[in-house]
């Protein structure tokens, strides 16, 4: 049994002597306390701020996908010299209130960095949302192009044959441990920028042995600023309105992406994200609930001594409570019970452990220097705070350096050793003070493992319910380097025969820890801890659209190639009229782009869409472009579809969805309607925040009425659609609030023909859920909540009352549509079929519900 995490802190040395002390009253003013229980993550809960993002960003975002980016030149030495294109110098960059580096000045600072000597390189590794580019930034001793290839050889290695690379002497006398540096991702967090590009210049001039040494031992990458879109407007999120730290397991914006790519190619052994604001400076590992898929044992071992390290330079800085109003550095491993978990594999640090790392840490500043204090402090005080965090964070980086740097055969050890388990499909290591000695007060809250199965299967043919959604799951499995096969001929596993042309993941793989990620159903957490910071359940293998077949155990006999990317899916029929299904948001997108080429499109029966022959060059196209598939139309079909244009009071994440389905879309809220608003260019209303019916003025009801008379239809989701729902008084259902923190997987039951959820998947995901009783006359349900209890993965109590749990939303309404009496067509959701742009296999649920207007 380990030490209580009270009792650890309580009895650790001066950081835990001090950690449960009040703010002293000679405090700097609105530096935080230490009064909650645990530290409060910002950006945590529900997305709930109404987006205004511009097309271009969208656009920018989906000209790659989500699939597999270039990546960084895998050839060549170093120094590899870019001479950067400058920006135009912008006076209104947010960092230059805080005397911070703004982006247009990074480009001739990084440009002068070069010419210092011979260890300074810098790529360009993608661009923003917004168009802005990225800088990756190596310092390392020179290396000629035949040392670089060697150094990529044992790179693989170590990655595609650990078990050789552990005997390989080479390696462990002469590869260089790759670390990597993450500033910015959050665009207001910003010192993180300026603190890197001190350690650059520091590097490239230093002449003592430490630091020659360190280079020639090692690699340190350095991502400038993550976010240039969100340090330039001072805002957390992209210009596309995404908050990036979010991000991984989807890879929706362009700036994830890049990261991703550094992360495989790259390959870090070593990551620091650098953040704000928790005062004192917040370093991680984590509280429990740990990730699943990790080989915690060999990670926590490096995170929690690296932390250490962090901690004492920190702390050794020399500020004080009373004289800065700085804290001592807190580690949540150590000091904390819950709060700040590692569950999810949407943050950096937490994703990267599936490309190699064995230790990362999210560092976060300790002095607010950004939203209300930005707005509101003088520019001294920000100064002074902004300069402090830059210490801060100059500190962790050097603290860091300083550990690969006297680590590096074990750190190296524990990467190769990380891989060789899992391709060799050994089980994890539960973690123990004797499984991991040096780390005291773990216990079994910490114990956090899987059994993964020996293989997953994307079946081919009539068993895959759809091949598009197949393929898309495919190419983002090779996006994140999972290694897939797609079979030459048929094959049988675990009781089942596969028929050619289906793919198959080996779990005895050195990825396996992600393929599980991405693949596997997930767990429920709830009894684990009380509350989570952010997700809980994010099963692409559940909410992606295709279907996947795990095998637990078998022998895998497939003749087969190993993929890096899906083999094409589009396909259309020779002869008649066109079948277009509706079910996957590639066609709802295929729809879209059929409509506004003003081809006359049918709705049938069953609610797919019916093509007429002669539009076969455009599906043609389509097909292509897409992937997806027109097989021939067995009917006329009925009533013509009609373009539709929708006015939405969204999230981000909603608008991008929207966005990637091809819906011309126009972001509005209560400010922008009360402005005034043109409703003749609007077929639809989306609501899910930032819209009150009843704070409209009277000009702006009357004309939204006169819409709504006009059978224009509403779409409404969650709480802020419900209560528009309410005050505009037009369906007759009840919304029931569930545990505001909930979310998760859930299986659900479809209503037979329904026009939004006929054929949709029997799973979908939910926050802050809500179900609909009391219906009116007429009030149809289209979706209902599974019976007993619907959660699959992630985490769902009850409230403190004892309601609002998934045995209380069993059975009940999770969808509903009607016609309002004022004649307007209304689909209310109770689910999040849009949330982030994750779960791609219900997305088509609210792009049919907008087409029934």
């Amino acid at each position: 049994m380990g030490i209580p995490r009270p009792a650890l802190a309580a009895a650790a040395a001066l950081a835990g002597a001090l950690l449960l002390a009040p703010p002293p009253a000679t405090a700097v003013p609105g530096a935080p306390g230490r009064d909650s229980p645990h530290p409060v993550r910002e950006g945590g809960g529900r997305d709930t701020e109404v987006a205004r993002t511009p097309l271009s960003a969208a656009v920018n975002a989906l000209r790659t996908g989500t699939g597999t980016t270039p990546g960084l030149a895998k050839s060549g030495g170093y120094p590899r010299r870019t001479v950067l294109d400058v920006p135009p110098v912008n006076p209104a960059d947010k960092s230059i209130k805080l005397g911070l580096a703004p982006y247009h000045s990074l480009a001739p600072r990084l440009n002068a960095l070069q010419k210092l000597g011979d260890r300074v390189s810098v790529e360009v590794s993608g661009h923003s949302a917004g168009g802005h580019e990225l800088y990756l930034v190596t310092v390392t001793a020179p290396e000629s192009s035949g040392q670089a290839r060697e150094q990529e050889r044992m790179r693989e290695r170590i990655e595609n044959s650990p078990a050789a690379a552990a005997k390989d002497r080479r390696i462990k006398a002469s590869y260089k441990t790759p670390v990597f540096i993450n500033n910015n991702i959050h665009g207001n967090e910003w010192e993180g920028t300026d603190a890197a590009l001190r350690l650059i210049e520091r590097l490239a001039k230093a002449k003592d042995a430490t630091t020659r040494e360190l280079l020639s031992k090692n690699r340190v990458y350095l991502n400038v600023t993550a976010n240039p879109d969100g340090r330039i407007a001072g805002t957390r999120t992209n210009a596309g309105g995404f908050d990036l730290n979010r991000d991984f397991i989807t890879g929706s914006q362009p700036e994830a992406r890049a990261i991703r790519q550094i992360a495989i190619d790259k390959q870090p052994a070593l990551m620091l994200d650098l953040h704000g604001y928790v005062n004192g400076t917040l370093i991680e590992p984590t509280t429990p609930p740990h990730g699943e898929n990790y080989e915690y044992d060999l990670f926590l071992k490096n995170a929690y001594a690296n932390a250490l390290g962090m901690e004492k330079a920190v702390n050794g800085l020399g500020y004080t409570p009373a004289k800065d109003g700085v804290e001592p550095a807190v580690i949540p491993f150590r000091d904390q019970q819950e709060g700040w978990d590692d569950w999810p594999p949407i943050f950096t640090p937490q994703y990267m452990p599936f490309q190699g790392a064995v230790a990362a840490h999210t560092v976060e500043f300790p002095m607010a220097v950004n939203n209300e204090e930005y707005d509101s402090l003088p520019v001294a005080e920000l100064r002074r705070r902004a300069a402090i965090n830059t210490a801060v964070a100059g500190a962790a980086m050097r603290a860091t350096l300083d550990y690969t740097r006297t680590h590096r055969t074990s750190v190296i050890a524990d990467q190769i050793e990380t891989f060789r388990r899992a391709a060799a499909g050994e089980a994890q290591r539960p973690v123990s003070e004797k499984t991991v000695p040096g780390v005291p007060g773990i216990g079994p809250e910490d114990v956090y493992t899987t059994t993964f199965p020996r293989a997953y299967v994307i079946p081919a043919g009539r068993g895959q319910r759809s091949a598009t959604a197949a393929a898309r799951l495919v190419d983002h499995l090779a996006a994140n380097d999972v290694r897939v096969v797609r079979a030459l001929l048929p094959f049988r596993l675990a009781g089942r025969v596969y028929p050619a042309g289906s793919y198959v993941v080996d779990m005895h793989q050195s990825k396996r820890a992600i393929a599980n990620v991405i693949l596997a159903e997930g767990r429920d957490i709830s009894a684990d801890v009380a509350t989570m910071y952010d997700i809980s359940g994010w099963s692409l293998g559940l909410l992606w659209g295709a279907r996947v077949d795990k095998a637990v155990t078998g022998e895998l006999r497939v003749v087969g190639r190993p993929v890096h990317a899906a083999a094409p899916t589009g396909h259309v029929a020779p002869f008649g009229d066109l079948r277009l299904r509706l079910d996957d948001p590639k066609e709802i997108a295929a729809l879209n782009s059929l409509l506004a080429q003003g081809v006359r499109v049918r709705r049938a029966a069953d609610g797919s869409a019916v093509v007429p022959g002669s539009a076969r060059g455009v599906a043609s196209v389509l097909a292509d472009r897409l992937g997806v598939a027109f097989p021939a139309a067995r009917e006329k079909g009925t009533a013509l579809l009609k373009r539709t244009r929708v006015a939405a009071a969204v999230t981000a994440g909603e608008l991008f969805a929207l966005r990637e389905m091809g819906f011309e879309v126009r972001p509005v809220s209560t400010a922008a309607l009360n402005a005034g608003y043109d409703w003749s260019t609007t077929d639809a209303l989306y609501v899910s925040s930032g819209l009150e019916y009843g704070s409209l003025n009277p000009k702006a009801r009357g004309a939204l009425d006169a819409f709504l008379k006009r059978g224009g239809g509403v779409v409404g989701l969650g709480a802020g659609g419900a209560a528009f729902n309410a005050g505009a008084g037009l369906l007759a259902a009840k919304p029931v609030a569930g545990n505001g923190d909930a979310n998760g997987v859930v299986r659900v039951a479809n209503a037979a023909g329904s026009p939004v959820t006929g054929g949709a998947l029997a799973h979908t995901f939910v926050y802050s859920p809500l179900w609909f009783t009391d219906l009116g006359p007429g009030v149809r349900v289209e979706q209902s909540y599974a019976a007993g209890n619907p959660l699959v993965a992630g985490h769902w109590r009850t409230t403190e009352d004892g309601k609002g749990g998934p045995k209380d939303a069993a059975g009940q309404a999770s969808i509903v549509s009607g016609v309002s009496a004022k004649g307007a067509p209304v689909v209310l959701f109770g689910t999040e079929p849009l949330f982030r742009d994750h779960p791609k296999g219900v997305f088509a649920q609210v792009g049919r519900a907008l087409l029934t207007h």
